[in-house]
C-alpha cells in the first residue's frame, strides 16, 4: 500500500493502521463517547487502570462494552498481583506479590498464583497483562522495582518468570514481560527521569537478560520497553526508541516474535525529551509495535494528535510504512489469539477460586527472634512512606486492621514524616510497621528513637528488606498485601503455625 499526498488526504488504511497500535487510557467507569468513536473506527487497544475499575460486575460490562464497539480490541491492564493491583485496588490483593513468591522460591506455587491472577482477568474481560516485572533487584535503592520483583539473583528470577508467564497464559490471557531490557540495576524512577544502566552487555547478559531468555522459552506473548538508557547496546536513545535493543537484541539475539509494548510515553523520562507524540513515531520506528497512552494524559486529544503524528510520519518517510504495518499485524495477531483463547479456555479451562494467596503469604513471611505470639493486644504504629507510583495510593496496606480483627483492644496509629511521634504504652506489646525503611531516613530515624524506648517491639518490615532486622523481633512479608497483612496478624495473635526462622 502506498500513501500519497498531504495529511487530510491520507488514506483510510493508513488511519487504521495508526489506529491499531495505540492503547490508551480513560478517565470514568464508562466507556466515553470519544473512545466509542475511535474503537470504532479501529481503535486497537485500551488500556485500563483503577480509576476505571470498582468491582467484577463494573468491569466486565465495561470490558463488554468496550467490545461491542470494536470486537477485535485489545484490553489491557498491569494486574502484577502484590502490591501492584488493578483488579483489587479498592481492597488489597489477595495474592502476594513477586518477592514474596521469589522468598517462597516454589515455580509450582509461583504458577498456581499467576493462574489465579488470569482466571480472574479472562472472568473480567482483560484480554493482556502488563506482568510480570521480571527485572533483578540488584539496588537496594531502586525506587521503582522493589517488591515487584522476584528478587536479585538472576536466574531465581528467571525461573518464577516463566513460571508466572506459563500459569497466566494457561488461563488465555497474554502476558507481557517488563521493562526490557531490565530496570533493576537504577536508582532513578523512570516515571520521572531517564535512567542509565551502566552495565556491559556482558553484565547485562549476565544479570538482566537471563529473565527475559526464559520468559521467551515459556512462550511469553508481549514484552514491555522499559525507558531506560543502556550505554552498552545505545548511547543515545533511550531502550523503548533503540533499534540496536528492540530489533538487535530482542528480535535477533534472544528471538523473540511476539508483541513489543512500550511503557507509557507520556512518563517524562521520555516525554520531556521527545513529547508524548515524537516518543511514539520514534519507538514505532525503532521497532516497538503497540503505545502505552497510560496515566497523566488521557482522552480523545492526545489520542487523535498520536494517531496524526503516526501517519504524519508515515507521509515524511521517518516511520517506513511497513514498519507500521508490521506492528498492526502484530497487534492483531495477538487479538486473533485471545479471541481463540475466549474460545477455548476461558469456556472450559478456568480454575475457581483457591487459597493460594493466604497460603504464600504465609510461607513468605520470614521471622528474627522469638517473641512471639503476642501476650495481649498491642499498640500498633505504621509509618507512611512514600511508594512509587505504579502503587495506588488508595490500596489498603497493613497489620492494624487485621490484627484487631484477631485481638480486640488493639490500639493503632498511622503517621507520616510531619506527625508527632506518640510515647509506647506500657505494659502493651508495641508493634512497628514499617515499608522500605532503609530507603526513607525519617522512618529509620523515627524507628530507631522508638526502639531505644522499647528494644522488644516487634518491627514489621512490608516493604523491601534492607540489610539489618532491628527490633526484638522482626518479621519481613516481602510485600504489602491484604493476604500478607493477614498472614502476620495471624503470626502476632497466635491464629497460625509459625514460619520458620530465617
Amino acid at each position: 500500500m502506498s500513501v500519497r499526498g498531504g495529511l487530510s488526504g491520507a488514506s483510510p488504511e493508513l488511519a487504521g493502521l495508526a489506529d491499531a497500535v495505540l492503547q490508551p487510557g480513560f478517565v470514568g467507569t464508562e466507556v466515553p463517547d470519544w473512545l466509542r468513536r475511535r474503537l470504532a473506527e479501529g481503535l486497537g487497544g485500551v488500556a485500563l487502570y483503577s480509576r476505571n475499575l470498582v468491582d467484577n460486575a463494573q468491569i466486565r460490562a465495561l470490558t463488554a462494552a468496550l467490545r461491542a464497539e470494536n470486537p477485535d480490541v485489545v484490553i489491557a491492564t498491569d494486574e502484577e498481583g502484590g502490591d501492584v493491583t488493578r483488579l483489587e485496588a479498592l481492597t488489597g490483593s489477595s495474592r502476594p506479590g513477586n518477592l514474596a513468591l521469589g522468598a517462597v522460591d516454589d515455580p509450582e506455587l509461583t504458577e498456581r498464583v499467576a493462574r489465579g491472577i488470569g482466571a480472574d482477568m479472562a472472568r473480567a474481560g482483560i484480554t493482556l497483562n502488563y506482568a510480570p516485572v521480571i527485572d533483578v533487584n540488584s539496588d537496594l535503592d531502586n525506587p521503582v522495582v522493589g517488591t515487584r520483583a522476584f528478587g536479585s539473583d538472576p536466574w531465581l528470577v528467571a525461573r518464577h518468570a516463566a513460571a508466572w508467564v506459563t500459569g497466566l497464559q494457561s488461563a488465555g490471557v497474554a502476558a507481557c514481560a517488563k521493562h526490557f531490557p531490565g530496570h533493576g540495576a537504577t536508582a532513578v524512577d523512570s516515571h520521572n527521569d531517564l535512567p542509565t544502566v551502566s552495565y556491559s552487555a556482558e553484565e547485562l547478559a549476565a544479570t538482566t537478560l537471563p529473565p527475559y531468555r526464559a520468559a521467551i522459552e515459556a512462550g511469553v506473548r508481549a514484552v514491555m520497553t522499559g525507558h531506560l538508557l543502556v550505554p552498552a547496546y545505545d548511547p543515545d536513545s533511550p531502550a523503548t526508541m533503540s533499534a540496536r535493543l528492540l530489533v538487535g537484541l530482542l528480535r535477533e539475539e534472544l528471538g523473540f516474535d511476539g508483541l513489543i509494548v512500550t511503557d507509557a510515553v507520556e512518563m517524562p523520562s521520555v516525554s520531556e525529551r521527545y513529547g508524548v507524540t515524537g516518543a511514539a513515531v520514534r519507538a514505532l520506528a525503532a521497532g516497538a509495535d503497540a503505545i502505552c497512552v497510560g496515566g497523566e494524559r488521557k482522552g480523545a486529544g492526545v489520542v487523535g494528535f498520536m494517531r496524526n503524528a503516526i501517519m504524519a510520519a508515515v507521509l515524511d518517510g521517518t516511520l517506513p510504512e511497513e514498519r507500521l504495518a508490521d506492528a498492526a499485524a502484530r497487534v492483531r495477531r495477538l487479538a486473533a489469539w485471545s479471541a481463540e483463547q475466549r474460545q477455548v479456555t476461558w469456556a472450559t479451562n478456568l480454575p475457581g477460586l483457591d487459597s493460594s494467596g493466604l497460603a504464600a503469604a504465609r510461607r513468605a513471611l520470614r521471622i528474627h527472634g522469638d517473641g512471639l505470639p503476642l501476650a495481649s493486644a498491642p499498640q500498633v504504629i505504621e509509618f507512611v512512606s512514600e511508594t512509587n507510583i505504579a502503587i495506588d495510593r488508595v490500596t489498603p496496606w497493613g497489620v492494624a486492621a487485621p490484627l484487631a480483627a484477631l485481638l480486640p483492644g488493639t490500639e493503632a496509629v498511622r503517621l507520616g514524616a510531619d506527625d508527632p511521634l506518640p510515647a509506647p504504652v506500657d505494659g502493651r506489646p508495641l508493634v512497628i510497621v514499617v515499608r522500605d525503611a532503609h530507603r526513607h531516613a525519617w522512618v529509620s530515624a523515627r524507628l530507631g528513637a522508638l526502639l531505644e524506648r522499647r528494644p522488644d517491639a516487634v518491627v514489621v518490615e512490608m516493604g523491601l528488606p534492607g540489610p539489618a532486622t532491628p527490633g526484638g523481633t522482626h518479621i519481613t512479608t516481602h510485600g504489602a498485601t491484604t493476604v500478607s497483612g493477614q498472614a502476620v496478624a495471624e503470626l502476632l495473635a497466635g491464629h497460625a503455625m509459625t514460619p520458620a526462622p530465617a
